[in-house]
């Protein structure tokens, strides 16, 4: 048996242990954490990954993260992948959730967020390149073919939250608001392949 997940329904409560290969091959939700790395002067970490990974090998993503453990935490999964895949031991700050139909199969996605201090030791089986963008770079590259399908997602929903408007008909504009209207959010279309190398 591989990696054991916890498979949840669609509001995220576990309904029992599974192998995650079994989760996707039989389009059970479970859970994903990720992490969006920004450097202190609020660029982004874009990286591609190996091409030995199972799933979206050579493809380019925004976000780090994995599988959610059996018994783990949204938060201590975040943790743990960010030290294995990135070598930077930090706690990300948890950001929001939501159900991600997913280009293989559905599952919770996490996303958290945390600030990058020193340099990066990305773990070659997992990451074969990574650079820093700004977010208006990220923005165009993010809808590239060559991007990880999910990732457009959640970053419309990302970005929704940390620029949402701030005003409607002159009354200001509820948390709650911006964070339901970045659940809501639909999927976007892949556009042409990026220039990024």
């Amino acid at each position: 048996m591989g990696e054991l997940v916890e498979r949840v329904d669609e509001q995220d409560h576990v309904l029992g242990v599974v192998d995650r290969t079994s989760a996707i091959r039989d389009e059970w939700i479970h859970r994903v954490a990720t992490i969006v790395c920004r450097d202190a002067g609020g660029r982004i970490l874009v990286h591609r990954r190996a091409d030995g990974v199972p799933l979206f090998p050579g493809l380019f993503n925004w976000l780090l993260g994995g599988a959610v453990n059996v018994g783990e935490s949204y938060e201590d999964a975040a943790a743990r992948e960010l030290a294995e895949e990135l070598g930077v031991e930090a706690r990300p700050r948890f950001l929001f959730k939501f159900l991600c139909r997913g280009a293989i199969s559905p599952y919770w996605l996490g996303l958290h967020e945390v600030v990058v201090q020193g340099p990066v030791q990305p773990d070659p089986s997992e990451i074969a390149w990574c650079d820093w963008v700004t977010e208006s770079q990220l923005s165009g590259l993010v809808r590239r073919q060559t991007f990880v399908p999910d990732a457009r997602e959640a970053f419309d929903r990302y970005r929704a939250l940390i620029h949402p408007p701030q005003r409607e008909a002159g009354r200001p504009v509820s948390f709650s608001t911006m964070v339901e209207r970045a659940k809501s959010l639909p999927s976007t279309d892949a556009a042409p392949s990026p220039t990024c190398q």
